[in-house]
C-alpha cells in the first residue's frame, strides 16, 4: 500500500505539502509496539478553509483515507480530532463513522479481512493545536 501511495504522488494537505507515502514509510512495521493513526482535522490556523467544507460535504472520504492509512502503516486505532466549534461538521462525522460501523468497514475484521480498525471522533475546546 505505502509503494502505490508513493507511486501516486500524494502529497499532505497541510502547507509543506509532504508526500504521503514517504512519510508513512518512517513506521517501523517491525516493531512490536502499538500503532496509531492521527488525524488532526482542527483548521484553527487563519485563513484556513479546505477542511471543514470536504468533511461536512464528504466525511466517508476521510473515513476511507483512514483506514488505508492505518492498514498501510499497522495501526489499529485512529483518533480524529475536530475543532468543538463546527458542531454540524461534528455531528455529521460521527454519524459517518457510525455508518462505516454498521456496514462493516471499521471495526473487528472489517469486511472478513482479518483487520481491526477502531476510530475514535474528539472534539476540542477551542485551543490551537
Amino acid at each position: 500500500v505505502i509503494e502505490t501511495v508513493k507511486d501516486s504522488g500524494l502529497r499532505g494537505r497541510g502547507g509543506a505539502g509532504f508526500p504521503t507515502g514517504t512519510k508513512w514509510s518512517f513506521i517501523d512495521r517491525n516493531s512490536a509496539k502499538p500503532r496509531y493513526l492521527v488525524i488532526n482535522a482542527d483548521e484553527s490556523e487563519p485563513g484556513t478553509c479546505k477542511d471543514m467544507p470536504l468533511l461536512l460535504n464528504t466525511p466517508h472520504f476521510l473515513i476511507e483515507g483512514a483506514v488505508i492509512a492505518a492498514y498501510a502503516i499497522g495501526a489499529r486505532h485512529a483518533f480524529i480530532y475536530l475543532r468543538g466549534e463546527v458542531v454540524g461538521v461534528l455531528r455529521r462525522l460521527r454519524a459517518a463513522v457510525a455508518e462505516a460501523y454498521e456496514a462493516g468497514y471499521l471495526g473487528h475484521n472489517i469486511l472478513g479481512s482479518g483487520y481491526d480498525l477502531d476510530v475514535i471522533v474528539h472534539a476540542g475546546a477551542g485551543a490551537y493545536i
